[in-house]
């Protein structure tokens, strides 16, 4: 029997798929840190020893962003569990245990109670505005009320960027011009999405600032506005990042956890990177809970993380 979901686009129209149909385009879009991976695999079984063979693992894994204590620490497992030269137990091992790690961050984000309230965090160019009008075309196609705030009033054309989003999604958008004060946008938006009981609020908020200590400071504010107006908010604190990035995507997660307590991820970008491993490090060194990946350009193409998808997907 074959399983099917429901697909929701941005202009309110959907289409069934199947979920077969789902894990291929997964597979697809991490098909570069794959082949980067386990290409590296492949080719270690030819005349390696052994210890070759995992040590040239350990390489691939690093080259992948998987970060190096990952790599070691699952290049001992191996050590401890893995002998002879069968590529396909290999692979087991190895899909296992990154899975081991992958699952224990694996929490899609689900909206409850009215408003709901998403601040989306992010730098700039990480696609932050894209996954929010994807949320946004996702949750409209599900029968709920969602309210766009263009809480980035330092950057040009976000503000136009976030209100095409919203006529594509059917959401009214809440705004000032641009160099206006986030914090009076977030207050505005809570209220108003209060008064019209939406059922998701979706908060944009400023990738960049004079210095990092200003941005922060400045994010800080709007949470304090954000929980002013509406106590409880904002419920999800949704930090976007860049899967191309690699590592300077981890430091970028510490940074914003420290400021203002991230709950959640989305991480953008995998299908065109071969760094997609860095999944790996965030989830092992910061627990912090992965709730949405981007593999591709259209709507459906933000899925929710499913760690053995993930892992069936990219090994």
């Amino acid at each position: 029997m074959r399983i099917w979901e429901y697909e929701g686009n941005v202009g309110g129209y959907g289409m069934f798929k199947s979920i077969k149909a789902g894990l291929a385009s997964l597979k697809a879009g991490l098909a570069r840190t794959h082949n980067a991976i386990m290409g590296n695999v492949e080719a270690a079984f030819m005349g390696a020893s052994r210890e070759e063979i995992l040590e040239r693992l350990e390489e691939a894994l690093i080259l992948a962003d998987v970060g190096v204590a990952t790599a070691s620490e699952v290049a001992d497992r191996m050590r401890e569990t893995f002998a002879g030269r069968d590529p396909d137990r290999l692979k087991e091992i190895l899909r296992e245990s990154i899975y081991g790690i992958l699952k224990e961050v694996e929490r899609p984000l689900a909206p409850a109670g009215r408003p709901f309230v998403i601040m989306v965090l992010g730098v700039n160019g990480v696609g932050k505005t894209t996954t929010i009008g994807k949320l946004a075309a996702r949750y409209s196609s599900e029968g709920k009320t969602v309210m766009l705030a263009a809480g980035d009033t330092f950057r040009a054309a976000a503000i136009e960027q976030l209100e095409l989003w919203g006529e594509r999604a059917g959401c009214p958008v809440i705004r000032q011009a641009q160099g206006g004060d986030p914090g009076a946008v977030a207050y505005d938006a809570v209220k108003a999405a209060v008064a019209r009981s939406a059922d998701v609020l979706i908060l944009d908020t400023a990738g960049r600032l004079h210095t990092k200590v200003n941005l922060m400071e400045e994010l800080k504010k709007v949470q304090r506005i954000v929980s002013r107006g509406l106590p409880g908010a904002p419920h999800e604190r949704l930090l976007v990042l860049d899967a191309s990035t690699g590592q300077n995507a981890l430091n970028q997660a510490r940074i914003f956890s420290e400021a203002v307590e991230v709950s959640g991820i989305a991480l953008t970008k995998l299908d065109g990177t071969a760094k997609g491993g860095i999944i790996v490090a965030i989830a092992r060194e910061l627990k912090i809970p992965i709730r949405l990946v981007g593999v591709g350009e259209g709507a459906a193409d933000l899925k929710d993380f499913n760690a053995r998808d993930f892992v069936d997907a990219l090994i």
